[in-house]
């Protein structure tokens, strides 16, 4: 089975300007996430799908490869697929399994995207998984920047928002606090067929794509892991992440 990671990336953020290259711990965070991505022996390969020259170039100077794409894409997925036909069309070889990495997320680690692929090597009827974790404080719960999801008994996503799901206000003296990691594996074909549905009206409303799935029907099962990882969508998240980073055990294997 042929396995690959894609991380679309792109210099336009509303909340962040040039996020990809924002410098942690002396590298761009894109370098972070790609080498870390990189570290995964699930993967046959890696690749960075971009339309600015500048991510291209960075990931080619440091031995990575790069694909660029269009610069119209609004959503990631779009430019998954388009780097997924490219890198096909290029090899020849066509992908079973392509896992979508969020450039966003420097803290991420080999293991959990092994556990994010695991369940479509063992069930043939699911077409998709997401990671989630558990957060730790009742701010990072309420953060809208965070994506909140709340599942059945089998891991599977009952809803995505970024409110803070499930209320705390019934009185309950305690409750799951889980959010979505964007390490994402889609089967090849399911890929394509995602980015062909119309949005709906709970993924527009809430700002997450992973709800065009669950208001058509399709199942999407949770990986929980419990590594304390955070995404970078402003300056203090960035500043969070750098002070967060600085004793990772991973970077002395790539961090020079």
């Amino acid at each position: 089975m042929k396995i690959i990671g894609i991380i679309p990336a792109r210099l336009a953020s509303s909340r962040l300007p040039n996020k990809p290259m924002a410098d942690i711990l002396g590298m761009p965070m894109i370098g972070h996430v790609y080498f870390r991505s990189k570290m995964s022996e699930i993967f046959d390969e890696v690749y960075v799908a971009t339309c600015d020259k500048e991510i291209y170039d960075y990931i080619s100077k440091i031995g990575g490869k790069a694909v660029m794409t269009a610069d119209t894409h609004e959503r990631a997925s779009d430019r998954t697929a388009e780097a997924l036909l490219k890198v096909e069309n290029e090899s020849g070889n066509k992908v079973d399994i392509v896992v979508m990495i969020q450039g966003d997320e420097p803290m991420i680690t080999p293991e959990m995207i092994s556990a994010a692929v695991q369940p479509l090597l063992e069930d043939d009827t699911l077409n998709i998984t997401n990671l989630m974790e558990t957060m730790q404080t009742q701010e990072e719960h309420e953060d809208p920047a965070e994506v909140k999801v709340v599942v059945d008994k089998k891991s599977n996503a009952l809803y995505f928002s970024r409110e803070p799901i499930p209320s705390r206000k019934k009185g309950a003296s305690s409750i799951p606090m889980l959010k979505q990691v964007c390490i994402i594996p889609f089967r090849r074909d399911f890929l394509l067929e995602y980015n062909s549905m119309e949005q709906t009206p709970l993924e527009i409303i809430e700002s997450v794509d992973m709800n065009r799935l669950l208001e058509n029907g399709i199942p999407i099962r949770m990986v929980m892991r419990s590594e304390e990882t955070f995404s970078v969508d402003t300056i203090a998240d960035l500043n969070n992440v750098n002070n967060r980073m600085k004793n990772d055990p991973l970077l002395k294997k790539y961090l020079n």
